[in-house]
This record gives C-alpha cells, structure tokens and sequence, in this order.
C-alpha cells in the first residue's frame, strides 16, 4: 500500500523514548511524526576565532552522535563574519580537534563566508520588504533607544526610511562609501518587545578590516544572529543545538527564517553549556590567559582546550566517554572535573603500558649482588590486557628508589623501606636495608646501603614468608633521565569566576599548578619514546611523552594520578 511517509522513519507507537535526553526525544518524536522528511541534519558551527575546549567537545559529541544514531548527516562550518580576531590558524586547529575525537564531515566543510553574497541578498529581501532599514544612530545612542529589560525603547529616528533610501544607502555602505560605524543595517521588529534582542537587532555594519578569505571584498559584515539561522537554512540543517545563552535568541533566530525565503526551517534547541570545577570555559578568557602568559599557550597541559588536554594525555576516546557520562541537561551546573579524571583513568588503565619511574630517586647499593652483574627479569605489560605481553627489565647492584618509600623512622602503618626492614622489589627481589649514608653538612640521606635474598627471584619468598611492602625501582646504570612535570588544578577555586565584589578570576590561578622536577629516572624502554606515547608509572599515575622531548632529553607530562583525591577535596569544600 502507498504511503506518504519517507521508510527510514520509525512511525511504530510502541517505540519508545524512555532513558533518552530530551533532545533526543524531540528528535525521535519529529521523526516519527514526518518532520524534515524524516532527515536529522545537525551542524557543529564554531567560530575560527580561538583553539576549541572540552565545552566544545561536548557539543561536537552531541552534534555527530545524534546525527550518526539517525543515519543522518553533520557538517562542520566555520562561522566566520568577524574578520577582527580570525584566522587561518584557528581553522586548522579546528579541523585538527574534530577529527583527534574521531569524527569526520566528509564533504561538507562550510564557512560562513561562502554565503557572503546570499546573506547580502537576504538583506536586500528584508529591506524590500518593509522589514529593516539603515540607521544612523551610534554606539551609545543606540543603547539610550533601546531602553531597558523592564521598559520599552524608542524607535529610532531613521527608521521610518523609505525602502529606497535604504536600498540606496545600504548599497552605499557596500561600496564603502561610508565611514565605519556611521551606519548599520537593522532589523524593524518591536523596541517595546520584552525580549532586548528583538528591539530592533543590528544585522550589518561597517568595518574595513580585511577578512582572511574574502581579502577586501567585502566592507560590511553580517552579524552573528542575522547569519547563523540563514546558514543553517542554506544547508538544510533540521536542528540547530545551541547552549542556553541562545534561547534569548530563539525568537530572532525564528524570525529570520519566517521573514527570508529560505529552502529550510531548522529549529533551535537549547541546552546547558558545559562548566566545569577549577576551570574557565570561555575563549576570551583562555585568549587572556595566553597572551598574558599565565599558560604558555593554548596547548600548555593545564589548559581545558581540547590540544591541551592531548598534550597533557588525555584521549579522544577519555573525552568522548565523560561527554556521555554527564549527558544533556537542560540547566546549568557545574561538573567536577574528578569525572574528567575519572573517564582518563579508565581508558587509560586498559591501554597504557607500565612501567617504572623514580620521580624523587635516592640510590641503594645492594650490597651483596656481583659487582658488574647484570639481569634481566619479566615485568607485565598491562595486567589488563593479557595480550599486551611483558617486558625484560634490567636489574643491577645499584639502584633507585622514591625518596618518599623511605623513612628513617617510620610512622605507624608505613610498610616501606626502613632500617632493618625487609621489603619487595617489584619483579626482582626482597631487599632488606642494612645502613644510612648521609650527607655530612646538610643531613639528607644520599644512599641506602642494603642486601638482598637471591632466593626470592620474581618477588617470591620459597619459604612462605610475607613481607607487607612493595616498591618500584630501576637500575642506576640503565636507567633514563627525565624532566616530570606534575600539573595541578590551574586555579584555586572550584568557580574560578566566583571571587567577590571587584575581584577578577585570574586572582584565583594557582600558583603551584606546575611542579617541574628535574632528575627523575625511568626504564631504559622509554629512551626515544615519542611525543604522545602513554604509559602508567607504577604507583605514580598516568603519564605522557610531551612535545618538548628530543634526542637526548625526554620530558614527561602527569596526566592524572592513579586515585582521584579532587573529589573529597571538592566535597570539603562543598561543606566549608
């Protein structure tokens, strides 16, 4: 039997939207009802104007999931109508971030500058209508006739231009004949309306700064909420997903689709912006943040920018499982970043290889082993991952452990190395520390002078016996010196905006968000490791090869610790 229905959409009642977010709802249920044809056409539409963070990641997240999950189709598309703070640069690094988290757009990779032309002609349409007209009025004029949110503004003096003066006068400002910011292309809605955005919204001005695609063929510009609704309805895209701070501009959004003869009807849909704890999220922040050199860049592994966190260690696959983890809302909050942590851990703890690294080392002389001796025993790869294999690591007469499993006198409950006591060398053997070599003027221990059990190869007594602490360690002569550098929370506060009356977020950085330490030793299998490469150092954390490594020297980034401590911190906090 005919049907008017497209078959890929699900018109069966039974099918039901239980354990889906909300947006995910309306989708299904406009599928079902016919809506579009049954398409689901989403777009991620940035603005080439800074490097992209893990707010973005989870619109990206959003975008291309619910269009893979309808069979349907995402496009990139680069908003580009403030020739002022873009670039070629950020384009790349935008293109680059999309695809690092494992999506892709095929052949459609849009610019909002392409339309250049079309949105001119939308505004010609909307001036032959009756519906915008050019406006003399400037900067803090046009503030005094908008009024205020709780009364209505004025009209402006110019608005009741004919439509051929304004057709006239706006293809004057095309052609340059008007100094910048002496008149503007506005839309005439309501200036009593309640909603501020539609008294009256700007949607052209001039500005001669030259646009890194266009070059100097254009001197006025379209403004942001006259160009996203038309572009969308240029690509037939069937939801448009924005963060809440647009729902204010649902109703201009809407209102430019009605009033242009546009070949689709998108609809808007908000829903909460990522905020998370310790962290700012906004790029004019970030911007300030590098160009003020609090960060060395918008890759330094403190920041929340997608090229940082890759830096820092963290995977595509870490960031797309915490952007499912925390869904979609539709009220703000703030996610700790515990959960980020979290999700990195448990990727990680799958995939990274182990290994040993002594970050603060103190040498031990094991007495009793063969001078010039050298073996090698069997470590794990990964104890989660069978397949993943094991490693031979070299053991010798002198080694280094972590000043920090050393105490001369002990507490209670520590069952690391002390005098007298007996402990376990991973993989090799049960040690036992028999003597203390200080420095004489500062005090410091220098060297623990110690035996071992030649019986207990593998880190196994024949005899039964326990003992209650194991330690990593490497060998002095095999070893790899490494540059660590442990990174912290870049501020202080868990809303690093929320700092009192007169207070700027920069007052909340944290001072000791980076600790380099110099001198660190590492297993001889990480000589020439690659930028990028990922392993766990035992007892230590999660760490990765960072870019500033080259023959000769490695440096090494913390990418998180082995247990999340941030979560009772933020929770103490939460209490105080």
């Amino acid at each position: 039997m005919a049907t008017d229905t497209p078959p890929d959409v699900d018109t069966r009642a039974d099918v039901s939207t239980s354990g889906l977010d909300f947006i995910r709802q309306i989708v299904v249920e406009e599928r079902r009802a016919g809506k579009h044809d049954g398409r689901v056409h989403t777009r991620f539409p940035p603005e080439p104007n800074g490097y992209l963070h893990i707010g973005h990641a989870k619109s990206i997240c959003l975008n291309f999931g619910l269009a893979d999950e309808h069979d349907g189709l995402c496009n990139l598309r680069m908003d580009d109508t403030n020739p002022t703070t873009e670039n070629v640069e950020y384009v790349k690094a935008i293109e680059d971030d999309v695809r690092w988290l494992g999506f892709d757009w095929d052949d459609r990779f849009f610019y909002a500058s392409d339309y250049f032309e079309q949105l001119h002609g939308f505004a010609v349409q909307l001036i032959k209508t009756g519906k915008a007209y050019v406006c003399d009025l400037q900067g803090k004029e046009v503030s005094e006739y908008r009024g205020l949110w709780n009364e209505p503004g004025r009209n402006s003096p110019y608005r009741d231009r004919s439509v051929d003066e304004n057709l006239d006068l706006f293809t004057k400002m095309r052609a340059g004949e008007f100094a910048d910011g002496s008149k503007t292309l506005r839309a005439k809605i309501d200036m009593a309306s309640p909603n501020m955005n539609m008294r009256d919204p700007t949607i052209y001005r001039i500005r001669r700064v030259p646009h890194y695609r266009s070059g100097d063929a254009w001197c006025i510009y379209p403004m942001y909420d006259f160009t996203h609704p038309l572009s969308d309805a240029l690509e037939g895209i069937t939801h448009s997903l924005c963060t809440l701070e647009f729902e204010d501009h649902r109703p201009l959004y809407d209102w430019f689709l009605e009033n242009c003869d546009v070949p689709c009807q998108p609809r808007q849909i908000e829903f909460a912006r990522l905020n998370l704890s310790y962290t700012v999220l906004s790029k004019r922040k970030l911007l300030e943040l590098v160009e003020q050199r609090h960060v060395t860049g918008w890759d330094d592994p403190r920041m929340p920018t997608i090229v940082g966190l890759r830096r820092r260690g963290h995977t595509a696959k870490a960031i797309r499982d915490f952007c499912e983890r925390i869904g979609i809302a539709k009220a703000n909050s703030i996610v700790s970043v515990a959960q980020l942590e979290d999700a990195v851990r448990q990727d990680l703890n799958k995939r990274a290889l182990r290994v040993m690294g002594v970050l603060r080392p103190v040498k031990v002389v094991i007495e009793n082993y063969p001078e010039g001796q050298v073996e090698q025993v069997e470590a794990i790869n990964n104890p989660e991952d069978e397949t993943m294999g094991s490693r031979e690591v070299p053991f010798s007469r002198e080694l280094y452990v972590e000043r920090s499993d050393f105490r001369e006198d002990p507490p209670k409950k520590y069952f690391r190395l002390a005098p007298g006591r007996e402990v376990r060398l991973r993989y090799a053997y049960f040690i036992t520390c028999r003597d203390v070599v200080k420095d004489p003027e500062s005090g410091e221990v220098v060297e623990l002078r110690c035996t071992y059990d030649p019986e207990t190869r593998g880190g196994y007594a024949p005899d039964g016996r326990k003992v209650r602490g194991t330690i990593h360690w490497v060998s002095a002569a095999h070893a790899v010196e490494a540059e660590v550098r442990l990174y912290d929370h870049l501020f202080t506060k868990i809303n690093p905006e929320d700092v009192g009356e007169g207070g700027e977020y920069t007052d909340a950085l944290n001072p000791a968000s980076l600790d380099t330490l110099s001198g660190c030793r590492v297993e001889p299998s990480l000589a020439g490791a690659p930028a990028g490469s990922r392993y766990q150092f035992e007892r230590q954390g999660y760490f990765c090869v960072d870019a500033d490594s080259a023959e000769g020297r490695l440096v090494v980034n913390r990418t998180v610790t082995l247990r999340d401590t941030w979560a009772k911190i933020e929770k103490a906090q939460a209490r105080s």
